[in-house]
């Protein structure tokens, strides 16, 4: 039962997580707009949910070490820094910063709006799960 669930929630567990990733990522790009030298990265939301998806949660996930037996065992999920892109941007700049606050700030509210709805189609999927069950 708790796989069946797991499965049919799974695809917008992904997609939260890898939103708060992608909202992470632009909130660094923002703060680091007068930075000199400094490259705006971002990565492809769409290829990295398919993977995401297709391998789920376990693989994407770094066990804590311990140091005594009666410690919590614990996973974090791991941000692979490796699939970050740099950004190109549309016109130079003289200090060498590639961040554009102008398309930050739309992929900023874009990446807030789409968690935002994520989270509503999420929150309805699990209204009808637990009708059904209560039925």
């Amino acid at each position: 039962m708790i796989d069946k669930l797991d499965v049919a929630l799974s695809f917008q567990r992904e997609a939260l997580n890898l939103r708060v990733q992608r909202q992470e990522v632009l909130a660094a790009n923002i703060a680091h707009a007068d930075t000199p030298n400094y490259k705006a990265r971002d990565f492809d939301f769409a290829s990295r949910l398919t993977q995401a998806v297709a391998q789920g949660r376990a693989a994407q996930s770094v066990s804590l070490s311990t140091t005594s037996a009666r410690h919590l065992q614990a996973q974090a999920g791991a941000v692979p820094d490796h699939d970050l892109l740099y950004r190109v941007p549309a016109q130079s700049s003289i200090d060498g910063n590639t961040v554009e606050m102008d398309a930050e700030r739309v992929n900023f509210a874009d990446n807030a709006m789409r968690y935002e709805s994520n989270l509503t189609v999420l929150g309805s999927k699990i209204k009808t799960l637990l009708a059904a069950v209560q039925q």
